[in-house]
């Protein structure tokens, strides 16, 4: 079981909009270049919003049923500039690669949806 630190360090970077999408394929399983410009969007959709900075809370880790060697976490993120309050819960799956950890791919993408949809704008 990785320790708690390194999940949270995972989502954190994951989330920095200091970091460049292209810095960030890594963190994700299967990442690709194409994903950078996503990565991207992202941060810019959590900055533009309200949402940095971020106070990531990683807890409750289980190995993953469906995929062994994955762990899942219960991953809250917090924020105190958010217009709407604060707090998003969300269960996070996480991938081992070597001798690190990375979010896997079907995680990343519901996140990376979640900043496509937040960069919209609305009517």
């Amino acid at each position: 079981m990785p320790p708690v630190s390194t999940l949270t360090d995972v989502v954190a970077r994951f989330t920095d909009p200091a970091v460049p999408g292209a810095q960030k394929i890594g963190l994700v399983q299967y990442g690709t270049a194409e994903d950078a410009g996503a990565l991207d969007r992202l941060t810019k959709a959590l900055s533009d919003n309200g949402y940095v900075p971020l106070t990531i809370d990683v807890r409750d880790l289980v190995w993953a049923p469906s995929h062994p060697g994955d762990v899942v976490a219960t991953v809250t993120i917090k924020t105190a500039n958010a217009p709407s309050g604060g707090d998003f819960t969300f269960p996070m799956e996480f991938s081992p690669i070597r001798d690190s950890w990375q979010l896997t791919r079907e995680t990343a993408d519901m996140l990376l949806k979640f900043g496509e949809q937040s960069a919209q704008p609305t009517r």
